[in-house]
Order: C-alpha cells, then structure tokens, then sequence
C-alpha cells in the first residue's frame, strides 16, 4: 500500500519520516491543484491504523496528478475513459512514473512492480472543478 500526497501537504509522508509514530502536521502555504489532499493535519483516527499498514509514502508535484488526469481522461484502446479530478488522479500519476520513467526503477522494484503486478489504483474524486479538469486533460501527453 502507497500513500501519495502533494509536497506542499504531505503530512502522512511527514509523520512517517519522523518515525515516532506520532502524526505530525504540516504548516503554512499548500499551494497544490490537489486541494482535497491538502489539509496538511492527518486524520487521528485513521493515522493510528494505516502508520502500520502503509508500505511506502510518496510526496510529489502537481504535474504528477496533471499527467494521472490526462492519461486516465485519454486512455487507449479499448480501456474505459475515467474522470478523475486533481486529487484522484494523483496515484495513476505516480504509477505512471513508476513505470516508465528510469529515475524512479529502485521505488519501483521496492515495490515489486512488474509486468506481472496487479495494481488498485483509488480514485477519490471526480471532476470537481470542471474548468480546470478540461483545461489540465485537453493538454498533449
């Protein structure tokens, strides 16, 4: 199981990195597209569960989630078109990365992603903000 938050708010990946099982907040200025993930203060209730659980926690820009909006918005053949809005997306970004891009193979075989991976990807919400939902996915690949 991966976590993924933006760097601005990435609260989650804070508290792990502390590493005193201690939820721990973030402060000041969020600016992130991803506003539903950017309360910057973890939930009590569900810190006390996942902090246990979570194998990995990714922190990353915005143009992560632009690219998971995109390539869920634009899929190939014959895979389902998804809406998926800013803070949605974020983890089909990331997986995107995972895959594709050199610079992030070792997070990768940590993981144990490979062609034989089988992959839930949680989409936490849809196109909540139109205009900028059709202005981030009509941009080229």
């Amino acid at each position: 199981m991966v976590i993924v938050e933006p760097n601005e708010a990435a609260c989650l990946f804070k508290s792990a990195q502390i590493g005193d099982g201690k939820a721990h907040n973030v402060t000041g200025f969020m600016p992130t597209i991803m506003a539903g993930l950017a309360c910057g203060e973890p939930s009590m209730v569900s810190w006390a569960i996942i902090r246990d659980y979570v194998d990995m926690y990714l922190s990353c820009e915005d143009s992560v989630t632009e690219l998971g909006m995109r390539l869920l918005a634009n899929p190939k053949y014959p895979d389902p078109k998804v809406i998926s809005g800013e803070s949605g997306a974020v983890g089909m970004g990331v997986l995107n990365l995972l895959l594709t891009d050199t610079n992030y193979c070792e997070i990768a075989q940590i993981l144990k992603l490979d062609a034989n991976s089988r992959i839930l990807l949680i989409s936490t919400e849809g196109d909540t903000d139109p205009v900028n939902y059709k202005k981030i996915v009509e941009q080229p690949l």
